[in-house]
């Protein structure tokens, strides 16, 4: 792996002009968020939205930063390297001060690479993401970009050490522990920025201890994660990523190869079990998370509840299609449906201050996961 970035002391090279700050008033701004949050996530979008006023702006900027990074990584008609060069200089451009030739030169390179018009316009408005950034109180900015880095080093790393996604060639990871670490760099981190940022905003949060918290935040998004992960794996499999170590599938007698072949489901299912029993310990962490935040915090309870939901059915679904020998078909992904999401958060809308119901609630998925599984 690379060596890990430091957000605060890396030399940033001259790109000439530098932005000039809040070329938008406020409400443009806000608006022109809001589209371009509906835009590139519906089920992030809802929690954002449910959120205490003074987290909008920051955790949603730090939303769109950490997915125009990811288009970057992501952008299959340009090389690795090329798109690694790309990255980097993105980093650059969020730990500031930006320059606006720089963010030109990355636009330049990948606008015309994207069929997806929301991505297009994520990339166009990189002057517009940065001066919000140099624009936030100096606590904001700093949590801000500390995250940036610490998920950009993450996809750094998939682009070193996976091959070009239409190569035919598939790479795994090595080991468990260097899928934890992964999980850290790509989720883990975020559930550290969001318990930082919102001890800072949210004054009903004033009792909390920030270590633990910030503990028990970084396994809530190493759980959900490892969800995308799990379920996602077919897909992955096809653009040559395995994220199942191989020390994982070794004793199965499997290679990653192999997986891409959807009757070895049930041979396979082994490492799959094992993966969800790993979430299903992180989600633990995040339950205890939830419970910890004050009830008369309703906002910020709600904003953690829906994700945790919707990852323990997305698991339920998942091992009931393991059982079927279903999971490895990547025409039949393991998700919940849209209407499913809808009627789960208005029945969460009264129960999210009683303790017990969240608790019930949360059990009754686990169990549900548990006997799939079995």
């Amino acid at each position: 792996m690379p060596e890990e970035p430091n957000a605060k002391s890396s030399p940033v090279p001259d790109y000439g002009e530098s932005l000039h700050v809040l070329s938008l008033s406020h409400q443009q701004r806000q608006k022109r968020f809001r589209r371009l949050l509906r835009g590139v996530s519906r089920t992030f979008y809802l929690s954002l939205t449910v959120l205490p006023k003074g987290l909008r702006e920051p955790v949603g900027l730090a939303y769109l930063l950490a997915r125009a990074a990811d288009t970057i990584a992501d952008t299959r008609l340009l090389p690795p390297d090329q798109r690694l060069g790309l990255l980097l200089s993105f980093r650059d451009q969020v730990r500031g001060p930006a320059q606006l030739q720089a963010l030109e030169k990355i636009k330049d390179a990948l606008t015309e690479a994207q069929a997806i018009p929301e991505e297009r316009t994520l990339l166009e408005s990189l002057p517009e993401f940065l001066e919000f950034l140099e624009s936030l109180p100096e606590d904001d900015r700093r949590l801000v970009r500390t995250v940036l880095a610490t998920l950009t080093y993450g996809m750094e790393g998939d682009l070193i050490n996976f091959p070009h996604e239409d190569s035919g060639k598939i790479a795994a990871l090595e080991r468990t522990a260097d899928l934890e670490k992964y999980l850290y760099h790509v989720a883990g981190c975020v559930g550290e920025f969001w318990t930082e940022i919102s001890a800072a905003h949210v004054a009903g949060l004033n009792g909390w201890d920030p270590g633990a918290m910030a503990e028990l935040g970084v396994a809530y998004g190493k759980a959900l994660q490892l969800t995308n992960i799990l379920r996602d794996l077919p897909r992955d499999l096809r653009i040559g990523r395995c994220y199942l170590p191989i020390e994982q599938l070794e004793p199965l007698g499997l290679e990653p190869p192999d997986l891409l072949n959807a009757e070895m489901g049930p041979r396979a299912q082994p490492a799959l079990s094992q993966g969800i029993r790993t979430a299903l310990g992180y989600y633990a962490d995040g339950g205890e998370y939830l419970l910890a935040i004050p009830r008369r915090c309703v906002r910020l309870r709600l904003a953690a509840l829906w994700p945790m939901l919707i990852g323990l059915a997305t698991l339920s679904r998942l091992a009931q299609d393991a059982q079927e020998g279903l999971w490895l078909e990547p025409e039949r992904p393991s998700r919940v449906s849209r209407k499913w999401v809808y009627r789960t958060i208005a029945l969460s809308l009264p129960a999210v201050v009683f303790n017990p119901a969240l608790k019930f609630w949360i059990r009754r998925l686990r169990r549900s996961v548990e006997s799939n599984l079995s």
